[in-house]
């Protein structure tokens, strides 16, 4: 099982500050030994302790849309992500992470996408377009 890590409005964005954050994840290593990875925004972290199941060469998180103004960290597991990735044929994909669909659904459907998912996850999108997020 990966670990996820996201702060959110973290109005100290010292040095020391992305220091404790990055310290943070760390400690979630054993949760996801295959890769670290980490995304900042103005004040926003999310960071990715990966497990690699689906897609271990190429499934590096967190994911994003093609502009890079959708990001996802994810722990779980798209059971009908082929089936997603056909309605998503004007997208393009950087990984065959079954997870990575997670970003283009919401360009499509806005939050209602989770409705279309068959998964076991836990997972935090952030588009950095207006700052807003979804935690589930």
């Amino acid at each position: 099982m990966c670990g996820i890590l996201v702060v959110l409005g973290c109005v100290d964005n010292s040095q020391a500050k992305r220091s404790r954050i990055i310290e943070l994840s760390r400690r979630l290593h054993h949760r996801g030994p295959d890769w670290s990875g980490i995304y900042c925004h103005e004040d926003c972290y999310l960071l990715h302790q990966r497990l690699a199941i689906v897609d271990p060469t190429s499934g590096d998180q967190p994911l994003y849309n093609e502009d890079k103004t959708i990001v996802v960290t994810v722990n779980g597991e798209i059971y009908n992500h082929e089936e997603l990735r056909g309605k998503l044929k004007s997208h393009k994909f950087r990984t065959g992470s079954d997870c990575e669909v997670i970003t283009h659904l919401y360009e499509e459907y806005g939050e209602d996408f989770v409705d279309m998912l068959d998964v076991m996850f836990s997972f935090v999108l952030l588009d950095t377009r207006d700052k807003s997020f979804i935690a589930a």
